[in-house]
């Protein structure tokens, strides 16, 4: 199942997997990247030499294109210290009536430099550059140019497709609000900008084909079989996103009380949270979120991120998934465990059945 977006990035199936930052470690990248598909590495919360360290490794597993996605971040923050003391007091708190034996502290820094995991990003030199919560600058997309990196941004709004295509991206990925983990948006504010996929696409679309401006739009959000696969095509997309599919892999480095809670998972447990990181993120809905005193929520990406980060790591080794992240998309429930290059074989399988059926 070719199509122009594959082969202008020499992969063989319009097939990316969402570069989920913390659950994709190299195995799992190319191993879909070795399956056809655009493997991922979600690097938002690594370290410049982390980057530089794990794109080594997927290259070692397989010489196939990948991606490397970042978040668009100023380098610096400032945070109002009086609310983060009162919010490590809330935290502190809720670990001690849970049990778990871990308390917040100070980091050195809120977040890594978006300027130097760039620069990591250029050297580690992927054949695809994703990125989200904002559009870089014209001597950034100078850079990857020269690189010959393929640019992909992501929008939650049609404005903000525009504002990546203005910006110079390759191509857009349309982040619809089905869709696990945090928001895109930047031009909006997050409550505004909760679009259904199967809106958005099409209104993109037509959008940027008004405009003459023949970029691939990519879809992402609920999509979780070979039906969906092929509705997204239908609709417009070049290509389909897929993350939460990829969740409970073995190759996915998610914890495994994570990956048990969305085999069990109902469509009403997913919601969109700002208390495991200060921005909107949708996942389940468990102990820590009914929990969460709106104080705590209240404090700004990344600081909240930094101080919750080491809370959800201690919860992730005491097995207690209702105090983590468990990120996921609104159709978490149909997910299938299997190895990484099994699902994308059936993915693939399954689009290709259900493209028969519709033309019979």
């Amino acid at each position: 199942m070719t199509s122009p977006f594959a082969s202008r990035l020499g992969i063989e199936h319009p097939l990316i997997q969402a570069p989920m930052s913390g659950s994709t470690p190299p195995a799992l990248v190319a191993a879909v990247s070795n399956a056809g598909g655009l493997g991922s590495l979600g690097a938002g919360y690594l370290e410049p030499q982390a980057i530089l360290d794990q794109a080594a490794q997927i290259r070692a597993l397989g010489d196939c294109p990948y991606a490397i996605g970042l978040f668009v971040l100023p380098d610096e923050f400032e945070a109002d210290m009086a609310a983060v003391a009162k919010a490590r007091e809330q935290l502190d708190a809720l670990m001690v009536q849970e049990g778990v034996d871990v308390r917040t502290s100070l980091p050195a820094r809120w977040a890594p430099r978006f300027s130097d995991q760039f620069a990591a990003l250029c050297e580690a030199r992927p054949a695809v550059a994703s990125f989200a919560f904002g559009v870089i600058s014209p001597a950034q997309l100078h850079e990857l140019r020269q690189r010959d990196i393929y640019v992909i941004g992501t929008a939650t709004t049609v404005a903000e497709a525009h504002a990546w295509v203005d910006g110079g991206a390759d191509a857009v990925c349309v982040q619809g609000a089905e869709a696990g983990g945090h928001r895109g948006t930047f031009l909006h504010r997050a409550e505004d900008a909760m679009i259904g996929l199967f809106a958005l696409l099409p209104l993109t679309v037509r959008a940027l084909a008004a405009g003459a401006r023949n970029v691939p739009v990519i879809a992402a959000g609920g999509i979780m079989d070979g039906n969906g696969l092929l509705a997204a095509e239908v609709l417009g997309a070049a290509a389909s996103q897929l993350g939460t599919a990829f969740l409970t892999c073995p190759e996915c480095s998610a914890a495994e009380a994570w990956k048990q809670d969305l085999l069990r998972a109902d469509e009403q447990q997913v919601t969109t949270i700002r208390g495991f990181s200060g921005r909107a993120a949708r996942g389940l809905r468990n102990r820590f979120v009914e929990a969460m005193p709106e104080a705590v929520q209240g404090l700004p990406y990344p600081v909240l991120n930094a101080l919750t980060a080491p809370l959800r790591r201690a919860a992730a080794a005491a097995g207690r998934g209702d105090l983590l992240s468990e990120w996921c998309g609104q159709a978490a429930g149909l997910v299938r465990p299997q190895p990484a290059a099994e699902l994308v074989a059936r993915l693939m399988h399954e689009c290709r059945l259900a493209r028969r059926t519709l033309v019979s």
